[in-house]
């Protein structure tokens, strides 16, 4: 190969990645935070019917356990601290008035975590749901500013606590947006979501673009009360 040819060669780009690779997630324990309400209780479910091995976490232990008891499915229980110490992933999915004071207790217990942010800031009145913007900008950004030496993502902002946690229901079918810094993380998040039927796994963005999809859920909102139902999101032409 002549000099030329080979300096070609090596200033060549690489491949790109195919953006539908993602690693295998499955013999990681995911954690839910706020594991006892309506939102955590789903996803716990969910992962746990896809065979994922998942605590959920509450301030009481024993509510958790209980919790985890009529969930089945393997799911256990363990108060916050513990439930992040034991996971990998640790989905936060408590109440948004909750979310500064939650994640400033668990900071050392969440050091070197990937967590992935799920709470919608909304605010509520006679009108409706409307969203609201946190200081930072988002939950997920107050994630990331409260737990500095945490991989942070957002994700799962969209799903139905109904459909979620109906057993009878075998698919969700929906596409999950995964926001966050690092694609690396934002796949294991992705291929998490692809674990539940039906569930795919997108990314959409670094986590400054999170309050817009945060603030599309009091659309949702509008959308289920309008119509009687549990809308999801779908993207087109992917």
């Amino acid at each position: 190969m002549t000099s030329s040819a080979s300096a070609s060669a090596s200033s060549s780009p690489a491949p790109r990645k195919d953006p539908w690779d993602l690693p295998d997630v499955s013999d990681l324990t995911v954690g839910v935070l706020g594991g006892t309400g309506d939102q955590g209780r789903g996803l716990a479910y969910r992962f746990a019917r896809a065979g994922q091995r998942v605590v959920i976490g509450s301030r009481a232990a024993e509510r958790a356990e209980q919790a985890a008891a009529e969930l089945g499915a393997g799911v256990e229980g363990a108060d916050n601290a513990e439930c992040a110490r034991r996971s990998d992933i640790v989905i936060v999915a408590v109440p948004w008035d909750g979310h500064a004071r939650t994640l400033e207790s668990l900071r050392e217990e969440l050091r070197g975590k990937l967590v992935v942010d799920c709470v919608n800031p909304l605010g509520f009145d006679k009108k409706g749901a409307y969203a609201l913007r946190p200081e930072e900008g988002s939950a997920a950004q107050q994630a990331a500013a409260l737990l500095p030496d945490s991989r942070v993502t957002a994700a799962f902002h969209h799903l139905s606590a109904v459909l979620l946690a109906d057993a009878s229901v075998e698919k969700i079918d929906t596409d999950v947006m995964v926001l966050g810094e690092d694609r690396e993380d934002c796949a294991v998040v992705q291929a998490l979501a692809g674990r539940v039927p039906g569930m795919r796994g997108v990314f959409a963005g670094r986590l400054r673009n999170a309050h817009q999809v945060e603030s599309l859920v009091a659309n949702l909102v509008s959308v289920n009360r309008r119509y009687k139902v549990h809308a999801g999101i779908r993207l087109t032409d992917m």
